[in-house]
């Protein structure tokens, strides 16, 4: 080979070596890439699977703390699939249900149920219910909750959860059987006040009723004082007896409000005048005043409304020694009624003033309380003010006196305008007067009673002030008022001068003791006189033209001003014939001379039986009763049973309705009802009063019917 031929070989020889080795290089420049590329995801997936199985292990160390937490609990708790197998129940479920786990589990089991209460649904599907159980323990009680839930399988099953509550079912159960005996004791309670109240009431009647028999007989007048006191102690206990009966109709919720048309000044005035001898006596006065802005015409219970303005009225007379008490009503701000009771008396301390509405709670809580009484006036008053729809509230300080207030939202009676409102305020206008008063409450109601009827009136509280301003030139009043607790003297120089001035119109206002020691008006140089507490009717009267040549006052009977008036019209009853079913020899006697003394003849029967005996006796013989008073509790036959037979008589015989007047010692509401039921027209309560048995026996119907 020459030399030509080598080197041409050997260049192409070493062209196709180093081609080969650069596709060597190549492939295993890209051999090793595929490598670095499967090493880095060799890594990435070792790592992903260390994650994987720290995340495995954090399941399975939470699933083993869950497990270990459900199987920890004392709650119940199970899966069911929807066959109703159980695919799950925790340590709790099965040593409950004394059955091992593997029999559990697949197994429709249900543990016996005693007792199973309703069913509660929830909004999200789920329900509740309180099952009885018995296990080896005795019986439980388990409170179940039931929701759907998501297998693992993605299937639905239902998880229960129950809850021990047997502690508190037995809590529940004891309760209850406590509130059942304690209503049963309330319930024993009333009867036994029921009962104790006719036991009490039955005696008081005829003590109290023979005392007044008594004393409309001849006696001295030291006879007189004694059987006053006898009257006035037995009082004093009905009060008493009164006050807890109505406690406790109200603790036991038995307390009803009625919802009757009422006059509201009436009602105010009468409540005043009740007092007005009780304070007059003490040598203080007691007024009243309904604003003309306040309805007259209401409707709800004049009863209660009387009773707790008495109340008030009456413990603020108890606990003032001078000055007097005021009961103001008008309209608040709101439109309702406000009531207030205003003394000038010793007040109440701050520390007891928080607690002047609790039960037993007195001002003067001390043994050597001069003042008495149960403490159960103000709660009672409070509670009543609560059910009409009112807060009593009370505001006082010691030495300085105490004002009681409430408020109510009566409806007005009817739809017409208020009585109030049409006032004659018009007729009086431009008239003048000048009141002379220094009390804190007379003076300054009247002042306003003159004011609301059109009057300009002025005030003062002196006789002297009263001379200067007589004296002034150009103020001659019309009319000149004056209190006669300014001394009579005074009273009577004032009016003295009044007349040389050209007054025309002069009254002198005296409470019923001063009326007796004044003497005649018209020689102290007045025209009349009003009778202290001062109706606003009585004083309107008094200002009209006619009234003049008419010097008798207006006087209401205030229970006791006027001791020696009659109280019942005895004419009314002449010629009635009555039967009286009475059991007490005593209530009988009482009743039967209060009816005797109206003019009625009266046959007694001591029992219930015999007085239906008496009764259809009467019908057979044409010669029926006008009148039949019927006590409540009788033996042999209760006046229940006896009015209700009688009424069947009268059925039977083509009688005219007779009327039956219930004598009754218990003084609940209920028992009132009880006798209307049976067929009574009307009920009086023992100890009989004349006022209320002839009011109760309606003498002016009966003697025109009889």
């Amino acid at each position: 080979m020459n030399a030509l031929q080598f080197s041409t070989a050997g260049w192409l020889s070493l062209l196709v070596f180093g081609s080969l080795s650069a596709l060597a290089l190549i492939a295993a420049a890209l051999l090793l890439r595929d490598y670095f590329r499967i090493e880095a995801r060799a890594a990435a997936l070792e790592a992903k699977n260390e994650k994987l199985q720290d995340h495995i292990w954090e399941l399975r160390e939470s699933e083993d703390r869950y497990r270990s937490l459900i199987e920890g609990q004392d709650d119940l708790i199970l899966r069911r699939d929807q066959a109703g197998r159980l695919t799950y129940a925790n340590e709790a479920f099965v040593a409950l249900a004394a059955v091992p786990r593997e029999q559990l589990l697949g197994a429709e089991f249900q543990i016996p149920a005693l007792e199973t209460s309703d069913e509660r649904q929830g909004d999200d599907g789920s329900r509740s219910y309180d099952q009885a159980i018995a296990t080896e323990k005795g019986q439980r009680w388990i409170s179940w909750l039931e929701s759907p839930v998501r297998s693992a399988r993605g299937e639905t099953e239902i998880q229960a959860v129950g809850r021990d509550i047997t502690d508190r079912r037995e809590a529940e159960a004891a309760l209850a059987a406590e509130r059942a005996k304690a209503q049963a004791a309330n319930e024993a309670k009333s009867r036994f006040l029921a009962t104790v109240s006719h036991e009490i009431r039955t005696p008081l009647n005829g003590v109290l009723g023979m005392a007044d028999l008594l004393m409309g007989t001849k006696i001295d007048p030291e006879q007189h004082t004694y059987v006053r006191a006898v009257k006035t102690s037995g009082e004093a206990l009905l009060s008493i007896i009164d006050e807890i009966l109505d406690f406790s109709k109200i603790e036991a919720g038995k307390l009803e409000l009625s919802a009757e048309p009422f006059d509201l000044a009436a009602l105010v005035e009468g409540a005043v005048e009740l007092l007005a001898p009780r304070a007059q006596g003490k040598g203080i006065e007691i007024a009243g005043f309904v604003a003309a802005n306040a309805r007259r015409m209401v409707v709800g219970d004049a009863a209660r409304l009387r009773q707790v303005l008495t109340n008030l009225a009456g413990n603020a007379v108890k606990f003032t020694d001078e000055g007097g008490v005021g009961v103001l009503v008008e309209r608040d701000a709101a439109g309702r009624i406000a009531f207030s009771v205003s003394d000038t008396g010793v007040g109440i301390p701050a520390d007891r003033l928080a607690r002047i509405f609790e039960e037993f709670e007195q001002v003067d809580g001390s043994a050597s309380s001069r003042h008495g009484g149960t403490g159960l006036g103000l709660t009672i008053s409070r509670r009543l003010v609560a059910g009409m729809g009112g807060e009593l509230t009370v505001t006082s300080e010691p030495g300085r006196g105490s004002v009681f207030a409430f408020s109510l939202d009566f409806e007005a009676a009817d739809a017409g305008p208020d009585a109030a409102s049409a006032s004659p305020a018009l007729s009086f206008a431009g008239m003048t007067a000048l009141v002379v008063s220094r009390s804190p409450f007379e003076g300054p109601f009247m002042l306003r009673r003159l004011q609301e009827l059109g009057v300009r009136a002025h005030g003062v509280t002196t006789t002297q002030s009263a001379v200067v301003r007589l004296n002034e030139g150009g103020f001659t009043p019309d009319l000149l008022v004056i209190d006669g607790a300014v001394g009579e003297d005074d009273a009577r120089m004032v009016a003295a001068l009044a007349k040389r001035c050209g007054v025309v119109r002069r009254l002198v206002l005296l409470s019923p003791f001063e009326r007796r020691s004044f003497g005649p008006p018209s020689a102290a140089g007045f025209d009349g006189y009003l009778v202290k507490p001062v109706r606003a009717r009585a004083l309107a009267s008094r200002l009209e033209p006619e009234s003049e040549a008419a010097p008798a006052p207006i006087v209401a009977d205030i229970g006791g001003a006027q001791p020696d008036a009659p109280k019942h019209a005895g004419p009314a009853a002449q010629g009635m014939r009555v039967l009286l079913a009475e059991d007490n020899d005593i209530n009988a006697l009482l009743a039967t001379k209060l009816m005797q003394r109206m003019g009625a003849s009266v046959d007694w029967a001591k029992n219930g039986r015999e007085a239906v005996a008496r009764f259809e006796g009467s019908l057979r013989a044409g010669e029926r009763y006008d009148l039949v008073l019927m006590d409540v509790r009788m033996p042999e036959l209760d006046g229940h049973e006896a009015t209700r037979q009688v009424r069947e008589l009268e059925s039977r015989h083509g009688a005219a309705r007779v009327r039956i007047v219930a004598l009754t010692a218990n003084a609940f509401e209920e028992d009132r009802g009880l006798a209307l039921a049976s067929g009574m027209d009307a009920t009086v309560a023992k100890p009989l009063d004349p006022a209320a048995l002839t009011r109760a026996i309606g003498l002016e119907t009966l003697a025109r019917t009889g």
